[in-house]
């Protein structure tokens, strides 16, 4: 036995971020504006007729009453009375592009995930130590640390981690974090230095001032420096590089 469709009122807004007072959205295909719904094999064009019993416009009789679809207020109420316009809208190509349907629920389920995400990084900022905070600010924010004061840094971690709580997380889960801020730390303390119009890298010691690797295009030399760290041969010279900064 077929499941019986439940009928709901339904309200739909457009998605932008402000909204006209009126809005109206294309209701009819035409050449110059087509309106096409493609069902798995063909394209068949849409209409909205508030005397038919289907939107698509090869189902239609020739009595056909166009109406508009008026958005008002960027808002848009639909009741369970007309299935035909709920039909017409989900088939629509501007549904979820121009508009979309109102789901309480949903919005309320992605504002509970984004409040969880928030809490969840603001923790996180507040538990960080001095040392991943100068981290995550050297590397992710392009702060100048070592000008900073602990205050400063703490505060633009925290606004960071609850204005963008996501991109704070999966900074922390960085495997590259680490190895960013280690690379930076070589150049600002003078141990490395570029050269050849920045394409290269090289030793800046008193008895090594040897090219080290260079820089592919498009790189930073950040970025080419932790990945350097991460092969057999950086290994060696990331662990002599961190007994210098310790010095």
């Amino acid at each position: 036995m077929k499941k019986q469709t439940v009928l709901k009122d339904k309200t739909y807004r457009l998605t932008g971020n402000t909204a006209p007072i009126v809005f109206i959205l294309n209701s009819r295909n035409s050449r110059r504006k087509p309106l096409l719904y493609f069902d798995g094999e063909r394209n068949r064009a849409l209409r909205y007729a508030s005397n038919q019993r289907s939107p698509f416009e090869d189902e239609q009789d020739s009595n056909a009453i166009i109406q508009p679809v008026v958005f008002e207020d960027g808002m848009l109420f639909v009741s369970k009375t007309n299935p035909v316009l709920q039909e017409f809208m989900s088939y629509h190509p501007g549904n979820g592009n121009i508009f979309q349907e109102v789901d309480n629920e949903k919005d309320a389920t992605e504002d509970v995930d984004m409040l969880d995400a928030q809490l969840d990084a603001q923790v996180a900022a507040k538990d960080l130590s001095i040392e991943m905070l100068e981290t995550i600010g050297r590397i992710a924010l392009s702060l100048n640390v070592d000008k900073m004061s602990t205050a400063e840094l703490k505060r633009d971690i925290r606004l960071y981690a609850r204005n963008n709580p996501t991109d704070f997380l999966n900074t922390l889960n960085d495997p590259m974090l680490k190895l960013q801020n280690l690379a930076s730390k070589c150049f600002s303390e003078g141990l490395l230095a570029l050269r050849n119009k920045g394409k290269d890298i090289y030793f800046s010691l008193p008895s090594n001032k040897k090219k080290l690797i260079s820089i592919p295009f498009g790189d930073s030399p950040v970025f080419t420096l932790a990945s350097f760290f991460q092969t057999n041969d950086g290994i060696e010279v990331m662990t002599m590089l961190e007994n210098k900064l310790e010095d």
